[in-house]
């Protein structure tokens, strides 16, 4: 037997003679066999039908589109046929075959007739190439064989691991850029007057940081957090983050370029996705009529009503987030552990982010199983339906477009409502001493951290970014390899006592073959999103708040440069061949990555304006210091600054319930942080300057960063001049062809 003529693989338990799945299953392979479809079976623990698909359904293919396979094969020999598109027309059919009793493939496997379907691993000679040149650890630091990729994987799995190959080509740029910004921090501002400041305030003593038995702490006390933090809150990050936002634009700018070159190369440039779905449906059944265009507002309406809610837990679930750390900070300084109390505030945001990540992880195992694609799993049951239902998509492309927009924004929300409250709301909505917004009459809200409300956003997002690139990873290839050695030696066949006329079924040199892909992990039409999921929203972190944590980009090349090949093995050794699928871009997630640039424009200058300390001393600076007052050449003119963002507080206004230590009970006056009057503690007039300076800075921001945006990708075309050329050559050559046909009309005399 010829292992390469099997396009596909059906599983089925054995089911008793009669019983309602042997009958629907015979049904569904009759079906089969009418489409002219051979089907072989081999019988072991489970049922296993080998199906090969008739020659004239690929010449009906060849004749429907003029596209590179019909152009570059000879529609005569089905060997020429390549293996990529014979999997996908036979997985099309199967998977719209109807049976008399209107069941389709998922619906029986849903229903347990058939365990599962996949097309094989063969021992092809680019199966040993790409072990050998790709799945491999140490071939980690060499150019991935994408052309073998696409011939083995087809389009769609190739411009994935192309996009990713470019992304993390260009992210040695970004995470150079953020080590020189981390690193002028720490050279050449590492001895600012503002930390200089903040070590010698021996004398300054502080609000205590809770209501019970919370001691006054001293201002110096934080002396290595703020040389920390001035690390990476200092003018270089202004800049950093305006390199950050033209390069999110070249980079996506350069990757149409690349994607051109590419389609071109495979002749794909011009396909149609919409076409080849038709086509497929022809060849399946002649009688197919067109699904027309539809658009609902009601079902729209209810769409966006389940999106609002689903969006409304998130939120919900960042609130219990923020309670936590409330009640984690008042506890931890009331501890009797030294640790806890003295690090109270570090310890509730660290606690706080492996919260986070937890909620993260949790989230997207939920939201992966309430998306649209019902009924298109290739080789699990439908997944559970949520939104999508009411929407119903007209095509597979359709529907998986809407379950990427919905499931990016529902993990959007689970990665980010965090970060957004501690950037933009932490320490600016608790209130001020004697006066504290509080949790249910009792817990005040959390502050900043004693050196500024960056530092809190610093550790959040190095917390979760390196747990995400970590254990996430980790268990990423731990659990299909244990699941993979699991199935090996729950699946692996059975000796049984032969039957006379069995002896040849059981020496089949397919056997073997079958079962070592059935023993490999499952895929489905999930397994490639969830990669360019994972992959996008590490891009986000990478992008949208850098500013505040400038290593995002050097953690992502890092990640992405082993993720590469770990996907690789997976694909290769511990899962199931994916069905090949055609695609001549990204799909959505280009917009997806074009609506992430935006969001990091406005995410970086609002961090720069409001989360970190920048505006705030530029206006001392230039307002305030003795340097506006007079000329004082000589003079660092932030000095005096630190004094000058605190505010007095006099203990007689605390809170009834406050209790004070009695080792400060003599002391009438401590500081916070805040830019109030002594008096009545409203707001004074510098704090309005500086809430003008950073509404200014942030509009005047983001229309410089935007208009670079636009320059930059106005400056780069789309599509190289070769690749258009090549087009146009194309388009006149094959006019001139159509026009050799063309008889010409004689002119009568």
């Amino acid at each position: 037997q010829n292992e390469e003529k099997w396009d596909f693989v059906l599983v089925s338990d054995i089911h008793e003679m009669g019983s309602e799945k042997e009958i629907k299953r015979k049904k569904f392979l009759e079906e089969l066999s009418k489409k002219g479809f051979t089907i072989k079976k081999i019988e072991d623990t489970k049922l296993f039908y080998g199906v090969r698909a008739p020659l004239h359904i690929f010449q009906k293919y060849q004749c429907f589109l003029t596209n590179s396979d019909s152009r570059q094969q000879n529609s005569s020999a089905s060997q020429d046929i390549p293996v990529t598109t014979r999997i996908r027309v036979v997985n099309f059919i199967l998977q719209n075959t109807v049976t008399s009793d209107l069941e389709k493939l998922h619906d029986l496997m849903r229903k347990k007739v058939f365990e599962a379907a996949f097309p094989l691993h063969k021992n092809e000679e680019i199966r040993r190439i790409l072990k050998k040149k790709w799945a491999r650890w140490r071939v980690m630091f060499k150019e991935q064989p994408i052309e073998e990729i696409r011939c083995y994987f087809g389009e769609k799995v190739a411009l994935y691991f192309a996009w990713l190959g470019w992304y993390t080509y260009l992210l040695i740029f970004a995470a150079l850029a953020g080590l020189a910004t981390v690193a002028a921090g720490a050279t050449v501002f590492s001895s600012s007057q503002v930390s200089k400041e903040i070590c010698d305030a021996n004398d300054t003593i502080m609000c205590p940081l809770c209501d019970q038995n919370c001691s006054f702490w001293v201002l110096s006390d934080t002396c290595t957090y703020a040389k920390v933090t001035h690390m990476i809150d200092n003018e270089a990050t202004v800049v950093f983050a305006m390199f950050m936002a033209i390069w999110a634009t070249v980079f996506l700018e350069l990757w149409k370029r690349e994607r051109a070159t590419v389609a071109t190369n495979w002749d794909v440039y011009g396909w149609d996705e919409e076409e080849e779905e038709l086509a497929l449906h022809l060849i399946n059944n002649s009688q197919h009529e067109p699904q027309m265009y539809q658009h609902s507002y009601f079902r729209s309406t209810i769409v966006l009503i389940l999106a609002l809610l689903m969006i409304t837990v998130l939120i919900g679930i960042a609130h219990a987030l923020v309670i936590y750390r409330a009640v984690a900070m008042a506890l931890f300084m009331q501890s009797e552990a030294g640790l806890l109390s003295k690090h109270a505030d570090t310890i509730a945001v660290m606690t706080g982010a492996v919260l986070h990540y937890l909620t993260i992880v949790i989230m997207t195992k939920v939201s992966s199983h309430t998306g649209c694609l019902a009924g298109f799993s290739m080789a699990s049951p439908p997944l559970t339906v949520f939104l999508c239902p009411a929407e119903k998509p007209r095509t597979f492309s359709q529907g998986e477009n809407n379950f990427t927009v919905k499931i990016f924004i529902f993990q959007f929300f689970t990665n980010f409502s965090s970060l957004i409250y501690i950037a933009f709301f932490l320490g600016r909505i608790n209130g001020h001493p004697g006066h504290y917004v509080r949790i249910a009459g009792h817990w005040r809200l959390e502050e900043c951290h004693p050196s500024g409300c960056i530092t809190d956003l610093f550790i959040q997002m190095a917390v979760i970014m390196v747990l995400k690139q970590t254990i996430s990873n980790i268990m990423e290839y731990l659990i299909p390899w244990i699941s993979h050695q699991l199935r090996k030696k729950k699946k692996s066949p059975k000796k049984r006592s032969m039957m006379l006329g069995e002896e040849e079924e059981a020496e089949d040199p397919c056997k073997r073959q079958w079962l070592n892909n059935y023993e490999l992990n499952e895929v489905n039409n999930f397994s490639l999103f969830n990669e360019y999921l994972e992959i996008v929203i590490q891009y986000s972190f990478t992008t949208i708040f850098v500013a505040a944590f400038p290593l995002a980009p050097l953690l992502a090349l890092i990640n992405n440069v082993i993720e590469i090949h770990m996907d690789a093995i997976k694909m290769m050794r511990l899962r199931r061949r994916m069905v090949p699928r055609k695609a001549k871009d990204i799909g959505i997630w280009l917009q997806v990555l074009e609506a992430i640039g935006i969001l990091a424009v406005i995410g970086n200058g609002l961090v720069i304006a409001i989360t970190s300390d920048f505006i705030p001393v530029q206006v001392y600076k230039y307002m305030y210091s003795p340097c506006a007052r007079e000329n004082h050449t000589s003079m660092d003119c932030s000095t005096g600054y630190i004094n000058n963002s605190l505010s007095v507080f006099h203990i007689r206004d605390f809170e009834p319930h406050t209790k004070v230590l009695p080792e400060f009970n003599g002391v009438q006056i401590k500081k916070y942080r805040d830019y109030r009057n002594a008096d009545d503690y409203t707001y004074t007039v510098q704090f309005w300057h500086i809430f003008a300076a950073r509404l200014a800075f942030l509009i005047l921001f983001e229309h410089v960063a935007l208009c670079v945006k636009l320059i930059a990708a106005w400056y780069i075309p789309d599509v190289p001049q070769k690749v258009k050329n090549r087009i146009l050559k194309e388009k006149h050559s094959n006019l001139q062809n159509e026009l050799r046909w063309v008889m010409p009309w004689k002119v009568p005399g």
